[in-house]
């Protein structure tokens, strides 16, 4: 059940790595968390020493869909997307729809609920770089018609409907990496 009182936080992509992670870490901050995933590549096993924890709710689904109704959120962390290119290269069509449908969708969330947004992304965003270490500044070297195109192409653009509607409207989008 969804705890109804309160703030919460949401976690795409809580049953891969970085997310169980992230909820792990939020629950002993003594947060209320709740995870979504569709285990297309994240694993139940990572989340299964929460069943039944007070602070937990999990929700199997993928984002792309319509959320359930959701409680009052203070913060999204949007870690949902396969990240290594056996993953992503299976359904690329997908990953692209993940990289971009999933995080309009969040976002749209984030603005109705008056919260920030943190999205993650990885090294493959710079293609193939050459410059080492890449500094934010960097824009990559990225092939879009590549093997990785599915996965390069789509991430890059997910801090554009962030940056767009922050313009105007009174949520932040924050993007560790």
């Amino acid at each position: 059940m969804i705890p109804s009182s309160g703030k919460s936080v949401l976690v795409t992509g809580a049953a891969g790595f970085l997310g169980s992670n992230m909820v792990d870490y939020l629950l002993e901050r003594g947060e209320m968390v709740i995870g979504i995933d569709n285990y297309q590549t994240g694993s139940p096993s990572n989340l299964r020493h929460l069943q039944g924890h007070p602070l937990f709710t999990m929700i199997d689904q993928n984002i792309q869909s319509p959320l359930p109704h959701l409680p009052s959120l203070k913060g999204i962390y949007h870690l949902a997307c396969p990240a290594s290119p056996p993953q992503y290269q299976k359904d690329p069509v997908d990953t692209l729809d993940t990289a971009y449908q999933e995080t309009r969708n969040l976002l749209t969330l984030a603005q109705q609920q008056g919260c920030r947004i943190l999205f993650s992304s990885t090294s493959e965003v710079y293609g193939s770089p050459k410059v080492h270490p890449q500094p934010e500044s960097y824009w990559g070297h990225v092939n879009p018609f590549g093997p990785r195109a599915c996965y390069d192409e789509g991430k890059p653009r997910k801090p554009w409907p962030g940056h767009l509607n922050s313009r105007r409207d009174a949520w932040m989008c924050e993007s560790p990496a």
